[in-house]
């Protein structure tokens, strides 16, 4: 089900009263869970609901999850051997190419990943780093944004060291202008500084996932996170 702007607006400015009333005042909106580890199925995970799937380490989509529009990120101007959703394509063209445009120029680090692939991506963190450790830098098989086709890990072009490996990515030109303007093209940083107890992980400059512009605006505007944006986006919570 579409939910139309104006009644999207509504429920923001309703989270943002509620935020700040007496207590008590927001009785009627279920307040956003604290960070733990579960295995429930998100409520919106139809295909076409990728710009209101919540996935966080308690809401997962199931193992069959996988688009069927994936391209290639060639296809948008951008270095290839990754896969996004053709909702994307259009819009990552024209940040690309402003990035570019800018000085800043990207490439991408990481794009779609199957349950299969981010299975075999956490197990190999868990070995890295432990269980307690990984699961705070990488989403378990089925919790993971990747799987919906619409997020992208970025990193600077003409770089080949992952954005995870610097010290702070996000100070980087390419992590600085990404963080001033990916919400013009629709694009939102998941997972930002100081965040990590209502994000569940931690920071990440370089994760970036596409809601389109008008709700990357919502976000920016509103100062929420996009697990908060999400979480009250039906007006009660999941």
């Amino acid at each position: 089900m579409q939910i139309s702007r104006r009644l999207a607006a509504g429920l923001l400015a309703a989270i943002a009263l509620a935020t700040t009333a007496a207590p008590g005042a927001s009785a009627e909106l279920r307040p956003l869970p604290d960070c733990r580890y579960d295995d429930d199925l998100t409520k919106y995970r139809a295909y076409a609901d990728w710009r209101r799937t919540l996935l966080d380490p308690i809401y997962m989509v199931p193992r069959s999850y996988a688009p069927t529009d994936l391209l290639s990120t060639a296809d948008a101007g951008l270095n290839g051997g990754y896969l996004v959703r053709s909702v994307v394509r259009d819009r990552l063209r024209a940040m690309g190419t402003a990035a570019r445009n800018a000085g800043a120029p990207l490439a991408v680090q990481s794009a779609y990943r199957s349950y299969a692939t981010q299975e075999s991506a956490f197990a190999a963190e868990v070995r890295r780093v432990g269980y307690a450790r990984a699961v705070k830098q990488s989403a378990r098989p089925g919790h993971s944004e990747h799987q919906l086709g619409t997020t992208i890990d970025f990193r600077s072009y003409g770089n080949t060291t992952p954005a995870w490996n610097y010290t702070d990515w996000g100070t980087t030109k390419a992590g600085t202008w990404l963080k001033a303007n990916a919400w013009r093209y629709g694009f939102v940083m998941s997972y930002p500084k100081g965040k990590t107890t209502v994000t569940c992980y931690i920071y990440e400059p370089w994760h970036y996932r596409y809601v389109g512009p008008w709700r990357a605006k919502e976000i920016r505007d509103r100062g929420l996170t996009l697990r908060e944006y999400l979480w009250y986006w039906d007006g009660n919570g999941y």
